[in-house]
């Protein structure tokens, strides 16, 4: 059995809009609590459909006041190497759902500039700008409260894909990342990167994820087949949204419906 399965909650909702709606109020709760305690509240975004309807949610009328705006800190756990403005971009999906409708300022939205030419130079400039911001020693890795994910159908997250370097912890909390099946460069966190959080959430929806959503949560720990078992928090929590389609699979005696 993995030793996620041990470690994870697992919820299992009825659509991508449940999902949506239920991280949105974890993302709330996380974000004022945060606030409160410390004063200030650090999420890194993912890209995907689930979390773009998170996003539209959090910046609608009906949320966006239940948030500290002011004391939030952005960053992104993985890029395409494109243009913020492509199509492609996560950033310009997390800013046309989100950040452009909030009242943020630009020193708040931590972005990969994946479109540079050298995106190991990216990755490496991105690794940096973690480590002054939250003043990290070497061997440290930054105190996320949140951190969003989501899942491919061949159990990818972030772009941490199945065979690839940046499967292999050597120290580095962002990396360039070659996605031979793609044929594409990535800029990505790494899983150490990841582990250090308060809180993570996966939000995955699909019948195309179920299988390997079972291989992930109840089979062996094989994370080169498998990226996603390779996030487990080492003293936050690990919470898995995931649509009925998705969890079809999941032994009922870990999850339930919510």
């Amino acid at each position: 059995m993995s030793d996620n399965c041990a470690n994870a909650e697992v919820r299992i909702l009825q659509d991508a809009a449940a999902i949506a709606k239920r991280a949105a109020e974890e993302f709330i709760k996380s974000a004022n609590t945060a606030a409160k305690t410390k004063g200030s509240f650090s999420v890194s975004l993912s890209g995907g459909s689930t979390p773009k309807a998170l996003y539209a949610l959090l910046a609608s009328d009906a949320l966006r006041g239940q948030l500290p705006w002011d004391k939030m800190q952005l960053f992104f756990g993985d890029e395409r190497h494109v243009e913020p403005t492509h199509p492609d971009s996560n950033f310009r999906m997390a800013n046309e759902a989100m950040i452009s409708k909030a009242p943020l300022k630009p020193e708040q939205v931590h972005r990969i500039k994946a479109e540079s030419p050298d995106t190991e130079q990216a990755a490496r400039e991105y690794e940096q700008e973690l480590r002054s911001h939250f003043h990290l020693a070497d061997g440290q890795a930054p105190p996320f409260d949140l951190v969003l994910l989501g899942m491919g159908n061949e159990g990818h997250t972030l772009s941490l894909f199945p065979g690839t370097k940046a499967l292999r912890d050597n120290g580095r909390l962002v990396m360039r990342n070659w996605i031979g099946k793609l044929y594409a460069e990535r800029v990505t966190l790494t899983a150490p990167a990841v582990n250090n959080a308060a809180q993570v959430i996966f939000m995955v929806a699909g019948a195309d994820k179920a299988l390997a959503l079972k291989g992930v949560l109840e089979g062996p720990y094989e994370p080169e087949q498998l990226p996603a078992q390779l996030i487990d928090p080492k003293h936050g929590r690990l919470l898995w949204l995931v649509d009925a389609a998705a969890g079809g699979m999941l032994s009922k005696g870990i999850s339930r419906i919510d």
